[in-house]
């Protein structure tokens, strides 16, 4: 009886239907944005700043390699290394560092070398090289912060570009509603997004890697303070 009463109301037009209510519910649903389809509608600039993120990300893995080989040592080294020295074997202190692929082993070797001489010079030949190791940690980490600061400038001026065609695109038109400025705007805005991303992630990026580089310069200033101190203990041989 209820069921009928149900049915004669809306032939009666007094509820509406159920394929109307599923219509009118689809009718106010919100579009979902597609990303690819704001990717693709972004403007041209939306290609050079796809080539940044790729260049980003590679130096970030390279520089990020390099910079953990570059800190790896073996925790035996500088005791090995004081044995060597104080024994008087100083072919095998050398060898050992000559050996060993790392920074701190050829700040070491280099140190080694001027066994004999005056600690200044000693101290000074090993600072040298010690910048020279870190120059080349530090070898194309200025991409990063150049992409970190280019990438925003380049998203924005998408968006300038695309602003300033939307607005002419109205001067030419009598269409100058809402909807049709705001559809033009807010795919425009999409380089400026992009660009704010990629910067964000090249400055994290270089943030991240420049902490790593100092770890590995703290490591050789430990090393070559270990390394004087052997040298100037008074039983070393020289």
């Amino acid at each position: 009886m209820l069921l009928g009463l149900v049915t004669l109301l809306q032939d009666s037009m007094l509820l509406p239907k159920a394929d109307t209510v599923a219509a009118g519910v689809q009718a106010i649903a919100p579009k979902q944005i597609q990303l690819w389809d704001m990717i693709t509608r972004g403007g041209v600039l939306m290609i050079p700043l796809a080539l940044l993120s790729v260049i980003a990300v590679f130096v970030f893995v390279e520089r990020y390699l390099t910079i953990s080989k570059a800190g790896r040592i073996d925790s035996n080294f500088m005791p090995m290394i004081r044995d060597h020295i104080m024994s008087g074997n100083i072919n095998a202190a050398r060898s050992q560092a000559r050996n060993t692929d790392s920074p701190i082993a050829r700040m070491i070797d280099k140190g080694i070398q001027r066994v004999g001489k005056p600690i200044d010079m000693i101290e000074n030949a090993m600072e040298t090289v010690g910048k020279q190791e870190v120059y080349k940690m530090e070898k194309n980490l200025v991409i990063l912060s150049i992409i970190a600061g280019i990438a925003p400038m380049i998203g924005f001026l998408g968006t300038i570009a695309g602003m300033i065609q939307t607005f002419f695109n109205i001067s030419q038109s009598s269409d100058i509603t809402f909807g049709s400025i705001a559809d033009g705007i807010y795919v425009k805005m999409v380089t400026s997004a992009t660009g704010l991303i990629i910067g964000l992630v090249a400055y994290i990026g270089y943030s991240f890697l420049q902490a790593q580089i100092d770890k590995v310069v703290n490591k050789m200033e430990v090393s070559s303070g270990e390394f004087v101190d052997v040298l100037m203990e008074p039983t070393k041989v020289n």
